[in-house]
């Protein structure tokens, strides 16, 4: 797979297009391709502003940090490896300041999206007021 490679996330009935930060992040690209096709639930954010987060409990990817922020963009998928609190995905679709009941989280920003972010909005209002909506990323 290029250094270019896009994958498929769809949460709900929104799809979008992403890009791996494989040069930034190359552990945490190659740990969550070893996952793909990866399908769970998104739910919306408790402390983290606007972003929905898929909580993975204690799994461990066997990654540490790297391209890690606690300030995702908007469309920054981040992976939080474990530590302070939970593992888990966070999608950031406007505002957000990465957190959890322990204070300030930094996770490895390692997919960017590049089609789709006109539908960020939507997205994350449903999940904020319909609740869960299925997550799958895949290859393309």
């Amino acid at each position: 797979m290029s250094d270019t490679a896009l994958l498929n996330v769809t949460v709900g009935p929104f799809a979008f297009k992403a890009r791996l930060e494989r040069q930034k992040a190359p552990q945490t690209c190659a740990a969550f391709l070893s996952l793909l096709p990866f399908a769970n639930q998104a739910i919306h954010s408790r402390w983290s502003g606007e972003a929905v987060w898929v909580p993975l409990g204690e799994f461990k990817f066997g990654v540490g940090f790297e391209n890690h922020t606690c300030h995702p963009s908007r469309g920054d998928i981040l992976l939080y490896p474990g530590g302070h609190s939970e593992t888990e995905l966070l999608f950031a679709y406007g505002s957000s300041s990465f957190a959890s009941k322990m204070g300030a989280l930094a996770g490895n920003h390692f997919l960017t999206l590049v089609e789709g972010q006109a539908q960020l909005e939507d997205m994350g209002r449903m999940v904020l007021w319909q609740g869960a909506q299925p997550i799958r990323v895949q290859r393309i």
